[in-house]
């Protein structure tokens, strides 16, 4: 799940391997970057346009449905039993939020580049600015329902003793300090996991496995149990629940409508 550099820069060229570079930009330059130079073979994606609902507004980023994530990994040359290498500049979170996406469609083999693109080069790793596109490949959306969670599915969740409700937030976010949204708190009962832990400081890089582990032991997450993740709009949920499943989770959801759907409801509960 976690690929290497040393891992992907053997990979380079091979038909079944395919790179998705992710870079976003709130302006819509992520695909500028890209153009500028990208590891060899990455095609570019844009998350936000390509794999998220373009009927929602506002904050809720809902995962775009069957028929346009399968248009989207088609014209990116990814097929059925194709291993996706997906990366990004910003500490993996729109990796994760890809891999999650991928995944929920049910492509088995998605890894994300640990570090990054900062990483590659850094460790001196060869660049292209090729903009030549794959052939196209046919890929079967297969929904893995379990792994994505709706508003009413979460609702249904709460005072579960065999699930978790975790909020990847910041802690005033959480505690209801800040906040965009009509109401300020949490979801009852969830536990606060902030997802900028995740990362080792001042690096792109994911903590080794001890020390998220550690991470998770002081707050109290337990193995056994259904994971649900939640944040303001299910980026930084879903980069806590790839860190889960390569922790060894098995049962890791994401609630992608998020603070930013349960917040402005007046009709839902909320601690703070």
């Amino acid at each position: 799940m976690l690929a290497t550099s040393d891992w992907l820069a053997d990979q380079l060229g091979r038909p079944d391997v395919r790179i998705l570079d992710v870079r976003w930009r709130p302006d819509g330059s992520g695909h500028s970057a890209w153009f500028a130079g990208h590891i060899p073979g990455a095609v570019h994606v844009d998350w936000r346009a390509d794999l998220t609902d373009p009927s929602e507004n506002g904050d809720t980023l809902l995962l775009a449905g069957p028929e346009q994530v399968a248009r989207t990994l088609s014209l990116a040359g990814v097929g059925d039993g194709a291993t996706v290498v997906v990366y990004d500049d910003t500490v993996s979170l729109y990796s994760a939020r890809t891999w999650w996406s991928l995944r929920v469609y049910g492509l088995e083999s998605v890894r994300v580049l640990d570090g990054g693109f900062p990483a590659w080069l850094e460790e001196g790793r060869p660049t292209s600015t090729a903009t030549a596109p794959p052939p196209p490949a046919r890929f079967t959306p297969r929904s893995q329902s379990r792994m994505r969670l709706t508003t009413s599915d979460v609702r249904a969740l709460i005072a579960s003793p065999e699930v978790t409700l975790l909020d990847a937030r910041a802690p005033a976010e959480y505690r209801g300090h800040e906040g965009n949204t009509k109401r300020l708190g949490h979801i009852p009962g969830a536990v606060n996991v902030p997802v900028g832990a995740m990362t080792r400081a001042a690096s792109q890089h994911f903590r080794v496995g001890d020390e998220l582990r550690e991470l998770l032991f002081k707050a109290n997450v337990a193995r056994g149990r259904r994971m649900v993740c939640y944040d303001g709009a299910g980026i930084a949920a879903a980069k806590l629940a790839f860190a889960l499943t390569l922790l060894g989770h098995d049962d890791v959801a994401v609630y992608d409508g998020g603070w930013a759907e349960w917040g402005n409801r007046l009709d839902l509960p909320v601690d703070r």
